[in-house]
């Protein structure tokens, strides 16, 4: 097939969720965000109930941490409930 030909082949379209370009302005938007949510923190006025709910971005902070330690969690639960590969059985019955 010569370079003519290839070039007259429909292309096939990706989705619009898996395109880089998609993918970029998303982190973008996403970032900027969480930034905006953050910098929110300077104006409104907090009303901490346990003290350190009251420090800058603590939300922010707290979450990432949050998640981190659930990740943490189920990788740990990952390995403890991890089953070897012929635990049911031999399959070649």
């Amino acid at each position: 097939m010569n370079a003519k030909a290839a070039r007259k082949r429909p292309r096939k379209k990706l989705h619009w969720l898996v395109r880089p370009e998609t993918i970029r302005r998303l982190w973008q938007w996403g970032l900027g965000v969480l930034a905006a949510v953050t910098l929110l923190d300077l104006v409104i006025a907090a009303t901490p109930h346990f003290g350190v709910d009251g420090s800058f971005g603590f939300y922010a902070w707290y979450g990432l941490a949050t998640c981190a330690a659930m990740i943490v969690v189920a990788k740990g639960l990952g390995y403890l409930l991890k089953r070897p590969d012929a635990y049911y059985g031999d399959d070649r019955e």
